[in-house]
C-alpha cells in the first residue's frame, strides 16, 4: 500500500498519523474543509522527507465530497469526527457529523474499486458510556467485546456519537467484500500537539489542569489515558498489518484526575496550582453545570474506577505504551513554549 487517504489530519491525532506516514515515505492524501487555510497544515509538509503529501478538500456532512480522495487510494485512515464536550446541539455539532462522515467516507472507500483497508478511529467511548457501566454489567473489565449501551443524545452525546459511528462502520464493512475494517479505540488522549491551535478536549483538560481550574478540588474521575504518539502509531500498524482485525483498546494505564495531577505534582511540586483535594460528590452534582456536566453524569461517573483489557492492542498490534510520565512532561513542555 503506497496511497493512503486521511481524513482529520490537521487534529490532534490525526496530524501525528500524517506525519508518521510521510516518514515512512507514504503518499498522504489529506482532507480539509478548506484549501486556502494553508497554515492549518503547511507544516506538516516538512516531514514529507520520502513520503508526498496532497490536500483534498472534503466536507464530513456532503454525500460525495470524499469520492475524488479515495479514488485509486489503497487504504484509508479515517480519524474525523468532533472531540468536544462544548457544543451548543448534539445532534448537529457532535451526532451528525461522526455518523454522516463515516457513512461518506467509508460508502467513498466502497466506490473507489482500490481501496483494500479501512482504518477508523473511535474510542473507549464507543465500548462503554459510563464507569458505573462495570458495575452494572456485572464485569471486571470492559473488553473489545463490549459496546456501550448506556450514552444517548441527551447523555454523554459525544460517546453516543461514538459507538453510533462504529457501528455504522462495521455494518458498511459488512456489506461489502472489497475492503477489511480494523477500529483503534483509544482511552483519554494526552502528549504534545504537532498544531497548537488544536481544540481538543484532551488539550483543553491540560489547560485547565495548568490554569489552576481544579485547584479547590478535583472530581474523582477515573480514566484510561495514552499517550497520542502511540495511538498514532497503532494506527499505522493496523494499517501494516495483514492479519490486524477486530477493535483495538488503546491505554498505558487507568486512573483517576486526582492521580494524574499527583504524577504532575512529582513533576513540578509548586510551578502550578494543582487540585489540592479531591472535591466531594454532592458539591459537583450542585455546581456540575459550571464544568459542563449534568447531575446524571456526576451521579453515574465520579467515584468509580474503570478498568480496560488491553491485551489485544499489546500482543496483536505489538505495542509498547510510552510511559505517562513522559507523555504529560512532553505535554506541558509543548504548552510551556506556547
Amino acid at each position: 500500500m503506497k496511497t493512503i487517504l486521511v481524513t482529520g489530519g490537521t487534529g490532534y491525532i490525526g496530524a501525528w498519523v500524517v506525519k508518521k506516514l510521510l516518514e515512512k515515505g507514504y503518499t498522504v492524501r489529506m482532507t480539509v474543509r478548506d484549501k486556502n487555510q494553508t497554515h492549518k497544515y503547511s507544516y506538516l509538509e516538512s516531514f514529507s522527507k520520502t513520503g508526498k503529501l496532497e490536500i483534498y478538500e472534503a466536507n464530513l456532512l456532503t454525500e460525495g465530497s470524499f469520492d475524488e480522495a479515495a479514488k485509486g487510494a489503497d487504504a484509508v485512515i479515517h480519524v474525523a469526527s468532533p472531540f468536544t464536550l462544548r457544543f451548543k446541539n448534539a445532534q448537529k455539532d457532535l451526532i451528525d457529523p461522526a455518523l454522516l462522515g463515516t457513512r461518506n467516507v467509508l460508502n467513498a472507500a466502497t466506490k473507489s474499486g482500490t481501496v483494500k483497508k479501512v482504518v477508523l478511529t473511535s474510542s473507549v467511548a464507543a465500548v462503554f458510556g459510563d464507569n458505573i457501566d462495570m458495575q452494572e454489567q456485572g464485569i471486571a473489565e470492559f473488553t473489545e467485546e463490549h459496546f456501550n449501551t448506556s450514552s444517548s443524545v441527551t447523555h454523554q452525546p459525544y460517546s453516543f456519537s461514538k459507538v453510533i459511528a462504529e457501528k455504522e462502520a462495521w455494518k458498511l464493512a459488512e456489506a461489502q467484500t472489497t475492503w477489511k475494517l480494523v477500529v483503534i479505540n483509544p482511552s483519554f488522549v494526552l502528549g504534545p500537539a504537532l498544531n497548537g491551535s488544536s481544540d481538543s478536549e484532551s488539550l483543553n483538560l491540560m489547560k485547565d489542569i495548568l490554569k489552576g481550574k481544579f485547584y479547590f478540588g478535583a472530581p474523582e474521575l477515573f480514566f484510561g489515558f495514552v499517550d497520542v504518539r502511540d495511538v498514532a502509531h497503532a494506527h499505522v500498524v493496523a494499517l501494516e498489518k495483514n492479519d490486524a482485525q477486530g477493535r483495538h483498546i488503546l491505554a498505558e494505564r487507568t486512573m483517576s484526575l486526582l492521580d494524574l495531577t499527583d504524577i504532575m505534582k512529582k513533576l513540578y511540586g509548586k510551578k502550578y496550582k494543582l487540585p489540592m483535594m479531591k472535591a466531594p460528590k454532592m458539591l459537583l452534582m450542585a455546581i456540575g453545570g459550571l464544568f459542563n456536566v449534568t447531575s446524571r453524569f456526576v451521579k453515574r461517573n465520579v467515584g468509580y474506577p474503570v478498568r480496560l483489557d488491553t491485551t489485544k492492542s499489546r500482543k496483536s498490534l505489538g505495542l509498547k505504551y510510552t510511559n505517562i510520565e513522559k507523555t504529560i512532561k512532553d505535554m506541558v513542555e509543548m504548552m510551556e513554549k506556547g
